[in-house]
């Protein structure tokens, strides 16, 4: 019984196992500096090879890891609103009330869970790479369910600053005013937002591999400007937005449309260019 089990793993280990030429050859990415010709192959390889190990990944655990992470980004909207009642008339506080916007994604990615528009940017170079059938399955899979889980995450956190009797009327009003702010966009400008924050977000993950202690810099600083420039994030939005339908003030349609199919659109638009621009080349 338990032989049957090993091979119905095994079997299922194989079927999500990403197509390369590495993998062919039972071998690793290759990730040393030393042994590739340039600083920028190296970082390009790490980058695939976490790719690699995200499409690989148990749905399961995917989806759970994405829930988390949902529940995460309501950091951003609780931190945000907190500062928007706290720093009202303080000169400045403009600037630091959109650092509050960073908090969300420090907890997910330094903890590591899967966000829509983090972690799913590293699966498309073992795509662009090999673009096989079954690397495109393995990539429409990891970004279904993670996008699920984060929208599922989301709800959760909306609800719970909505309903439970946790904030006083002021930090509420400030979460309305954050999130009417987002919708006064039209659907070509969250489109176009979107696009800024997916260069934004994919060049941060870029940056990780050759950051080192100072990730969690590098983290605040781009997330802080997604925040100054006002661009929408399919993630942080969705509890804003969410937020507003559960206490009434907009209605699920205006959720489903103009907001969700802008955002990850133009997020998709960018991410792609940026990593076909990143492409490094074979010379040092």
């Amino acid at each position: 019984m338990d032989e049957l089990d090993n091979n119905k793993l095994k079997a299922e280990d194989d079927e999500r196992e990403v197509e390369s030429e590495e993998n062919q050859r039972g071998e690793e990415i290759e990730v040393n500096e030393d042994r590739l010709p340039s600083r920028a192959m190296a970082i390009h390889e790490h980058i695939r090879q976490e790719g690699e190990k995200e499409m690989e990944r148990d749905a399961l655990a995917l989806l759970w890891s994405a829930i988390a992470a949902g529940l995460s980004m309501g950091a951003s909207l609780l931190a945000k609103g907190i500062f928007h009642v706290k720093l009202e008339g303080i000169p400045g506080g403009f600037l630091l009330e959109n650092l509050g916007y960073t908090f969300g994604f420090i907890i997910v990615i330094m903890a590591r869970q899967q966000l829509f528009t983090e972690n799913t940017v590293t699966a498309v170079l073992p795509v662009m790479h090999n673009p096989t059938l079954g690397n495109v399955g393995l990539l429409m899979r990891l970004w279904s369910v993670v996008l699920a889980g984060n929208l599922i995450g989301t709800a959760v956190a909306a609800w719970a600053f909505n309903y439970m009797p946790i904030f006083d009327e002021p930090t509420r009003q400030a979460f309305v005013s954050i999130a009417e702010d987002v919708m006064k966009n039209s659907p070509t400008e969250m489109f176009a937002n979107a696009i800024i924050s997916g260069w934004l977000v994919a060049t941060m993950v870029w940056m990780f591999p050759v950051a080192g202690a100072a990730k969690i810099v590098v983290i605040i600083l781009m997330t802080w400007l997604i925040a100054l420039a006002d661009t929408t994030h399919i993630v942080v939005g969705s509890v804003e937005i969410l937020y507003l339908v559960f206490n009434g003030n907009l209605p699920w349609s205006d959720f489903i449309w103009p907001f969700a199919p802008a955002d990850p659109g133009g997020k998709y638009l960018w991410r792609d260019l940026h990593l076909r621009t990143a492409e490094p080349c074979a010379d040092p």
